[in-house]
């Protein structure tokens, strides 16, 4: 039994190794893990208090996938429900035929299963650091929102916030039956514009599973994930007969080959359906993993693997 997570997932994987020593599923480790982060205050990329659109209004994004099944289920722009993961799970138990709901379909989805709603979702400390920024970019101070006649499309400078543009969590977890299952968590990019959605809850792209083979799990900016199909890509150079080294990096390599302005920063999570693990990222930085037999877990840096970013503004991993 193992599981490995973002570095923020630290909040989360006692409880997530805990249930598979109990007997849990990875489904049920992965979702535990994750839930712990959604809760926290203090991670304001993911769930609870996340980092709001540029509107000020928070979306949430999430995705779970089933390695033995290649069930999935995911949610994306989810406002007022905390726990994301939850609802993606319950969107793939409740033998829904989707795998994806989004905005007032997923919030119904949510009050139908009752999923734990919560009025206020942001606190007063992050509205206020949207309400600077909003200012800071305006050269207004008593600015307080955006202005009903502006479009939205000029104020996207903000989302290039280099201290607040991205973050995920992710979790992957063998049991002890050897299934594997993934999931990812995010509240997208600070200041996004609305309705935007990126990798997290596109499977795939952010998340991928299969027993046969293993799983990945990504976080940066998604749009790149997205144009690259990421996630699966680790899983199907595997297929192909690759080490799990060599198929990461191939799949970060493969960023390197993406048109366009907008390249920015990715990181990943991988492993191997025997359990090998390994991170990368485009620049420096660290997850975690936990294995049965360990009575804590352990910090492992990512390798690098440099992406040459072609937008001033792309995010930090």
């Amino acid at each position: 039994m193992i599981i490995i997570a973002s570095h923020n997932g630290v909040i989360g994987i006692d409880a997530a190794m805990q249930s598979l020593k109990n007997g849990g599923s990875a489904l049920d480790a992965v979702e535990i893990g994750i839930r712990a982060v959604e809760a926290d205050p203090d991670d304001h990329t993911v769930g609870y208090n996340g980092y709001p659109n540029i509107l000020g209004e928070l979306e949430l994004d999430a995705s779970i996938m089933d390695g033995r099944t290649l069930n999935s289920g995911a949610v994306a722009l989810m406002r007022g429900f905390p726990y994301a993961i939850s609802v993606a799970r319950q969107v793939m138990d409740r033998k829904l035929p989707h795998v994806l709901l989004a905005a007032e379909g997923a919030e119904r989805f949510a009050r139908e299963i009752g999923a734990e709603a919560r009025d206020r979702m942001l606190t007063d400390e992050i509205r206020e650091i949207w309400r600077k920024r909003l200012a800071a970019s305006a050269s207004r101070e008593d600015l307080s929102a955006i202005p009903d006649e502006a479009p939205l499309r000029d104020w996207v400078q903000l989302a290039t916030d280099p201290e607040r543009v991205a973050g995920t969590v992710n979790f992957i977890a063998i049991d002890s039956a050897g299934d594997i299952a993934s999931g990812v968590s995010t509240s997208g990019w600070a200041w996004k514009y609305p309705g935007r959605i990126g990798d997290s809850p596109i499977i795939g792209a952010g998340n991928y599973a299969d027993n046969r083979y293993g799983a990945c799990a990504c976080t940066g900016m998604g749009e790149m994930a997205i144009r690259a199909g990421s996630a699966r890509s680790v899983l199907l150079y595997l297929k192909m007969g690759m080490s799990l080294e060599q198929a990461a990096r191939q799949a970060m390599l493969d960023l390197r080959d993406l048109g366009g302005d907008y390249i920015g920063g990715m990181n990943l999570i991988a492993l191997d359906k025997d359990g090998k693990h390994i991170g990368m990222g485009s620049r420096a930085g660290a997850y975690i993993f936990q294995q049965a037999d360990m009575s804590a877990f352990q910090e492992v840096e990512r390798e690098l693997v440099t992406i040459p970013g072609r937008w001033a503004g792309a995010p930090r991993d």
